[in-house]
C-alpha cells in the first residue's frame, strides 16, 4: 500500500519563492545540486552529493527549500540538504512518526 500525499503549490507570486534569495546556492552553477548523472562513476555521485550537502548545511533557508522539495515535489537534485531517495522517505512516513497532524 503506497501513501497519498496531497499537493498544494503556493500561488504563483514572487513572494512565495523569495526565501530563495538568502540560500547559499543562489547564483551558483545549479550542476552543483543535481549529481544523479549515471554517467559518473559511484564514488564521484556520493563525493558531489556530500559537497552539494555541504553547501546546504549552513544555509539560512534550508528549512524551507526542503518545504518547498516536499510540496512540490522536486524528484531530482539536492534540495534542503536532501537527496530526492531521503525526500521520497519523509513523504512516505506516517504523520505520526513526522509528528505533524494529520
Amino acid at each position: 500500500m503506497t501513501a497519498r500525499v496531497s499537493l498544494q503549490l503556493p500561488p504563483a507570486r514572487l513572494e512565495a519563492y523569495s526565501w530563495q534569495e538568502a540560500g547559499h546556492c543562489r547564483g551558483m552553477d545549479s550542476e552543483k545540486f543535481f549529481t544523479d548523472d549515471r554517467d559518473q562513476t559511484q564514488k564521484r555521485r556520493v563525493s558531489r552529493t556530500r559537497d552539494a550537502k555541504e553547501l546546504c548545511s549552513g544555509c539560512p533557508v534550508i528549512r524551507e527549500c526542503l518545504e518547498h522539495a516536499l510540496a512540490v515535489p522536486e524528484n531530482y537534485g539536492i534540495w534542503g540538504g536532501t537527496t530526492a531517495a531521503e525526500r521520497q522517505r519523509l513523504l512516505l512516513r506516517p504523520a505520526a512518526a513526522t509528528g505533524t497532524a494529520a
